[in-house]
């Protein structure tokens, strides 16, 4: 029998339901929890729903750092509600300034071999620690809270094998850019991607970070490090020495693909607009002229990045027609630069320092002027996510980034001649005031959980109709994202605890009437292309077309967080057998799934009738997953069982 890959010795640690074949259901115990604000207030209203006292996970974090931006009551009550949840169910709560989830889980929270599940799709940054951290919808989180497993499907086994080590000024964002490139916004889907090899040693625990959140752009399950002396150092140096656990792949461990990358031979890179996946070096691209530029989000803000961006900075002016912002990741990070001096250096030199939240990468914020040119330390560039439709975001090394905030133009950071010694702190600043403990067991019953008028109901899902008869209320093509289906933003956010409000905004990126159109049409089907659903994590892109009254999504593929999310809402999510038969379909046709139900539910064809043509759909579901769908979405389902 051959050995284990990393993720599959943590797999068969936490195994509680299933078995470890490829391509079949498992369930998994999960260690861990964390919710951000954005996707927070819903995950605990489902948690509420179930009637469960106490989070029964090893520990539970609520974030604030998304709805940030103070702008009317909503954001204020929507931190209210969820800190006061956080207090009476046994959550730590990370407060407003205290940083962005996915940094601040790295420094203080993330343990070697344990499993973490967040509301958040950026949540495989744990990966850098050695963690199995996936990213989920917030009613799966709010099942993990609860006790319950947390459901995948057995991944593939991928294994970046890196050798070598980075040159000067070329960095960790150039490794991931270089799998983006290399695999495309789906070449994850289905996999976990495992890192290996002697270029490992070479890498940080905060450089191993933003590789494994960045893998949140493959589409892959989880991206996952070993856990070796870099990590045992991190933790150290945070603090937290004897929660260091060994852990490497067995030498016999088999994988189902192999990627070679010798870290020597990487050169600065960027992903042009509008796709992650979109790679060239920055010789390529070429001196284009740079209106914006934005350094921060939970994959470029460790104290080190800063540290460069500082050093680059020191002593030079951004360039006239350039504004720069800077958002330290974190108040350990924030609290480190002003005491070595470097967030003075910065200050200097023009940049903009933003409070340690999502802020810019979110929409919150920081929107370029039209038509502007936006380089970015962040980890999408989708279409419209920066608030500038006609916005052109290119994602950067922080190093590329700080050069060309100086120049003007996009700058190759090479140019800086030889690189000084940037050390990880042996050391880090260790203060947990902005943390707040839960309550007690004992003092629990006495929290009074708060909520704002802002706060509506859970949308009522309904359980899988007997036969399916409506319209093709929208047809879209490949790589939509969440992005697309429920845009962020400073607009929106602050409504996410109000799905009826949220409605008027569903699909806008895509077709400003569909909002109206499936309320007039009381719902229908969606068609879509390859890759649909990839990006966030929001269930919202489930919850409101749920609300909008869609029965069925057929696309050619769905990316995983996505499909599992419109499961949980009781949404059908159907693929077609042949792909060509997405271009018979239109928007407006008459379609129907006649037993819709007794197909699902006995495993038998299902065929969609549509223009006097038969197209045969394909289900991916599995036993679980029919039960949830037959039942009306998983929150049902859970009070059933």
């Amino acid at each position: 029998m051959s050995g284990l890959t990393i993720a599959q010795k943590i797999i068969k640690a936490h195994l509680v339901e299933g078995e470890m074949i490829k391509g079949s259901p498992i369930g998994l115990r999960i260690d861990q929890t964390l919710t951000q604000d954005a996707t927070g207030t819903m995950a605990y209203l489902e948690f509420e729903a179930m009637g469960i006292p106490r989070v029964k996970t090893e520990l539970s974090v609520a974030y604030i750092d998304h709805n940030t931006l103070q702008n009317g009551f909503m954001n204020a009550d929507d931190h209210l509600y969820i800190r006061t949840c956080a207090k009476k169910y046994g959550l730590y709560f990370s407060r407003p300034g205290n940083g962005i989830c996915h940094q601040v889980h790295l420094e203080r929270f993330g343990v070697p071999g344990k499993t973490l599940i967040g509301s958040d799709s950026h949540t495989p940054t744990g990966g850098g620690l050695g963690m199995l951290a996936f990213g989920a919808g917030g009613l799966d989180v709010a099942v993990a809270m609860g006790g319950g497993a947390y459901h995948i499907t057995m991944p593939e086994m991928v294994r970046v094998n890196l050798t070598g080590k980075l040159n000067d000024w070329v960095s960790a964002k150039d490794v991931i850019l270089e799998v983006l490139r290399r695999l495309s916004v789906k070449g994850g889907v289905g996999r976990i991607i495992e890192y290996g090899g002697e270029g490992v040693k070479t890498l940080s625990v905060p450089e191993r970070g933003t590789i494994t959140n960045m893998g949140a752009e493959l589409g892959a399950s989880t991206s996952v490090f070993p856990s070796d002396e870099n990590t045992r150092l991190f933790l150290a140096a945070q603090g937290r020495a004897e929660q260091f656990v060994e852990l490497s792949a067995d030498e016999d461990a088999e994988y189902d693909l192999v990627i070679d990358i010798d870290l020597s031979t990487l050169v600065p890179a960027a992903a042009c607009p509008h796709s992650p996946d979109n790679v060239k070096s920055i010789e390529e691209i070429g001196a284009i002229k740079v209106d914006q530029v934005c350094i921060g989000s939970c994959t470029n803000s460790s104290f080190v990045d800063l540290m460069k961006v500082a050093h680059i900075l020191k002593g030079k002016t951004v360039n006239e027609g350039v504004s720069l912002s800077i958002a330290p990741g974190s108040k350990q990070v924030y609290n480190m630069l002003a005491a070595c001096g470097a967030l003075s250096w910065m200050i200097d030199a023009g940049a903009r320092i933003l409070e340690s939240a999502c802020g810019p990468c979110i929409g919150m914020g920081q929107s370029p002027q039209s038509a502007g040119v936006s380089l970015r330390t962040f980890n999408r560039n989708f279409l419209g996510r920066s608030g500038t439709k006609d916005a052109q975001v290119y994602l950067v090394s922080p190093e590329t980034a700080a050069i060309s905030a100086l120049t003007g133009v996009l700058t190759d950071p090479r140019t800086l001649g030889a690189m000084p010694e940037f050390p990880m702190p042996s050391v880090f600043a260790v203060n947990d005031n902005m943390i707040a403990k839960p309550a007690s067991v004992e003092d629990a019953a006495e929290v009074e959980v708060v909520r704002g008028p802002n706060i509506k109901p859970f949308p009522e899902s309904r359980p899988l109709e007997e036969s399916i008869s409506c319209e093709c209320i929208l047809k879209v093509g490949d790589n939509i994202t969440t992005d697309h289906i429920m845009p962020a933003g400073a607009k929106i956010l602050p409504y996410r605890s109000n799905i009826p409000y949220l409605s008027n905004f569903c699909f806008e990126v895509c077709d400003e009437e569909f909002p109206a159109r499936a309320k007039e049409k009381n719902g229908g089907i969606i068609i879509g292309g390859e890759n649909y659903g990839q990006g966030s994590s929001r269930e919202h892109a489930a919850l409101v077309p749920l609300y909008l009254g869609v029965k069925a999504v057929i696309a050619k593929s769905f990316a995983r967080i996505h499909a599992a999310n419109l499961v949980n809402a009781g949404i059908l999510p159907l693929t077609f057998a042949n792909p060509e038969d997405y271009d018979a379909l239109s928007l407006g046709d008459k379609l129907v799934i006649s037993d819709a139900r007794a197909c699902i539910k006995e495993g038998r064809e299902i065929v969609l009738s549509a223009n006097g043509k038969n197209i045969k759909l394909v289900s991916s579901l599995s036993g679980r997953d029919i039960d949830i769908i037959l039942a009306g979405g998983l929150l049902e389902y859970t009070k059933a069982n």
